[in-house]
């Protein structure tokens, strides 16, 4: 078993949740890292090779996103092991156990993620009620449908390129991970001018310099094709869409795709990071010594969870639109001028905005980061 206790430190995680079934074959974790500003919001992610060590790195980028945001939320994650293709009855009977396993823990509040959707969120709300980012017909906002996420990095890249010294008309960017925030990012961008010259899904990429047919590919995606099956671009390998020169570079996937191995190949001048915990410090620091602007998770992806929580407090989807807008232009910006003044990494310069942020909300609680319920632990 993973030494779980090696990550802890005064923020959290306030607790780790084991949940297994072997019935069903459930096997799951939740992570609730802090919740001094109020109970979790983190999204349920399902793969074949998720960790309790991810959910743990996952819970605290939760923590630290919706502090930066602004949310009365604390951070939290979990992790659902298994395909997310498998039959809709199987992942139906599996979203399900999980919640009603989960039922009693209060402190956290499920969300979609990788390999879960708004479907799974409704299973959800029908078993214990307490999730955010519903079907529209349940009276929820979308994020997934509307690009929520997508919509708030295309935001943090107009901030971003104040100073970065190039315009986005025309400026040619690079998706890496054609999912759920991958081709809605590709959609806004798209619409302000800028030039899509490769992207990649989990079967591989494809890579054109003049230029990719959008709306061509999110046909292809909306009937469930892989992006290697559009036909005016070269096919590569998955990976080596890293190689392919750009002006943005937006890692929309899995956690440490580029890192101290493969950072050397990016030939980039921004990156805006799409997925949580995508990059290593030690790659972040690369790119920084060599002048490449590198927007951190938590600062430039928080469109989704603040979609989420707006919904959860009853606002509806023009507002949420709006205040995801302005938190991560405002939060970019301060960011990068933190950074700027300072000479530090965007990341040091954001987690000292999230932190100040967490500590307050820490000071004015009895206990620090343990669970909101009543009594001593």
């Amino acid at each position: 078993m993973e030494d779980l206790f090696s990550y802890g430190d005064e923020l959290g995680p306030t607790k780790v949740i084991h949940v297994y079934e072997p019935s069903i074959k459930l096997k799951a974790v939740l992570v609730v890292d802090n919740v001094a500003k109020g109970p979790s919001i983190g999204g349920v992610r399902m793969a074949e090779d998720v960790s309790a060590a991810e959910c743990v790195r996952l819970a605290r980028a939760m923590t630290f996103k919706n502090a930066a945001a602004g949310l009365a939320h604390g951070g939290g994650k979990a992790v659902l092991y298994g395909d997310p293709k498998m039959s809709k009855p199987q992942k139906q009977q599996l979203i399900r156990a999980l919640a009603q396993s989960l039922r009693l823990e209060e402190d956290y509040i499920f969300a979609p993620d990788m390999g879960t959707d708004e479907e799974c969120m409704a299973w959800v709300r029908d078993e214990i009620g307490r999730v955010v980012a519903l079907p529209r017909e349940l009276g929820g906002i979308p994020l997934d449908e509307i690009g929520a996420t997508g919509w708030g990095l295309s935001h943090v890249v107009d901030v971003a390129l104040d100073y970065c010294g190039f315009d986005l008309d025309g400026a040619r960017f690079v998706i890496q991970g054609f999912g759920a925030v991958g081709k809605h990012t590709t959609r806004f961008l798209s619409q302000k001018g800028a030039v899509l010259v490769a992207a990649a899904d989990s079967q591989g990429a494809i890579h054109n310099p003049d230029g990719l047919d959008v709306q061509a590919l999110l046909e292809l995606k909306e009937a469930g094709k892989p992006l290697t099956d559009y036909a005016d671009a070269k096919a590569l390998q998955r990976d080596d869409v890293i190689d392919v020169e750009c002006d943005i570079w937006i890692p929309a996937a899995r956690p440490d795709v580029i890192n101290e191995e493969n950072v050397h190949r990016l030939n980039t001048k921004l990156v805006v990071e799409g997925a949580n915990i995508p990059f290593t410090h030690g790659a972040e620091s690369y790119l920084h010594e060599r002048g490449v602007l590198c927007v951190p998770d938590f600062i430039a992806n928080a469109g989704g969870v603040i979609c989420a929580a707006m919904e959860y407090h009853g606002a509806n989807e023009s507002a949420a639109m709006q205040a995801i807008a302005e938190k991560l232009q405002r939060n970019t910006k301060l960011v990068l001028e933190a950074a700027n003044s300072k000479g530090i990494l965007p990341r040091q310069a954001a987690m000292e905005l999230a932190m100040e942020r967490v500590k307050k909300a820490m000071s004015l609680r009895r206990f620090s980061t343990f669970s909101t319920g009543p009594g001593f632990v």
